[in-house]
């Protein structure tokens, strides 16, 4: 029976050893009706005045989208719940100097616009 239990205990630290590590950020999309086609649609709308028609960012406005380190560790419900609030300049994260505001500044923005714009980032993003 000892002979089993020491086995078992090995493997399992054989296993353990091939886990890779901390678990990797995931990009999966969790907003189920969430359409990324529709989500370009309202971004072109609404966010490409500061990030760009290509989510690449423009200089002193927005953010590189497409490699953002700050998209990929958010869920699917913070980043909707950021796009909704937005990012003011005295936000210590901000480092544009320019505010986001709530819904990118475009008010007629639905929750359904801000899912489909959160399933394109996810899409774009490398």
């Amino acid at each position: 029976m000892k002979c089993i239990f020491s086995i078992l205990l090995m493997l399992s630290f054989i296993l353990a050893a091939c886990g890779g590590g901390a678990p990797k950020a995931t990009s999966s999309i969790t907003i189920l009706s969430a359409d990324p086609d529709a989500g370009k649609a309202a971004y072109a709308k609404t966010c490409t005045a500061c990030h760009g028609p290509e989510a690449k960012g423009v200089s002193g406005l927005g953010k590189d989208l497409t490699t953002s380190e700050f998209v990929v560790s958010k869920s699917d419900a913070e980043l909707k719940d950021f796009i909704l609030t937005g990012r003011p300049v005295s936000d210590p994260l901000n480092t544009t100097g320019v505010a986001m505001p709530p819904k990118g500044g475009y008010p007629a923005l639905t929750d359904q616009d801000i899912e489909n714009i959160v399933a394109f980032l996810r899409f774009i993003h490398q």
